[in-house]
């Protein structure tokens, strides 16, 4: 087992105690329906950070994110830039599930600003412990925790902006938005997805 050095030591101990503390929050009213907390996963040594919306039905369950059709892609991608999810830092603006029951199913809804706002601490803090070199911002709900305004996503993809606190933020679309296009326009749609997070390749690999 690889040896940490005292600064990746002291990045671990920080993330365990703000899992745990986490796992106890109470700030809005989505823990209530949702199996648990789910917070990030992953390196916490490492230059890339990647931010989704919220967890879906499998990354409630499993307690992890980017554990269902959403994060196959992301592995896809990873991969395809030979990059091992292990060796970046995945997490959510928001940490809890926001559904809607639907028969036996549990439907994804969009988190309200009241949401992303309660959840934004967690979200600064993984910042604080990771550091990273450019952190993904995997849509709108993403971008607006991180940037803390609304931005068109289609319009600026691709594009770099700041974090208040200097960290570089690149926007994409989220990648469960391809799952829900027609297949036909699926490939072409990936295509550019993969044209957006081009600079991870050479970020992760260099």
């Amino acid at each position: 087992m690889r040896q940490l050095s005292p600064p990746q030591e002291n990045q671990s101990r920080h993330f365990a105690g703000a899992k745990l503390r986490a796992a106890k929050c109470r700030n809005c009213p989505l823990w209530e329906n949702a199996t648990q907390t789910v917070f990030g996963a992953g390196a916490v040594v490492t230059p890339l950070m990647l931010v989704g919306e919220q967890p879906g039905d499998k990354e409630d369950r499993a307690g992890l994110p980017f554990v269902g059709p959403a994060g196959h892609i992301v592995d896809r991608v990873l991969s395809q830039f030979g990059i091992a999810r292990e060796n970046v830092y995945t997490t959510n603006a928001v940490k809890h599930f926001k559904y809607q029951q639907s028969g036996k199913r549990r439907l994804h809804k969009t988190p309200v600003q009241r949401e992303i706002e309660a959840c934004r601490p967690w979200l600064l803090e993984e910042i604080e412990i990771v550091n990273p070199k450019l952190i993904i911002a995997l849509g709108a709900t993403a971008a607006r925790s991180l940037l803390q305004r609304s931005i068109p996503i289609h319009a600026n993809r691709g594009k770099q902006f700041l974090t208040a606190s200097g960290h570089p933020v690149l926007l994409t679309i989220h990648p469960a938005s391809l799952l829900r296009m027609p297949s036909a326009d699926r490939d072409a749609a990936y295509q550019l997805f993969l044209d957006d997070l081009a600079p991870i390749k050479k970020l992760m690999l260099h």
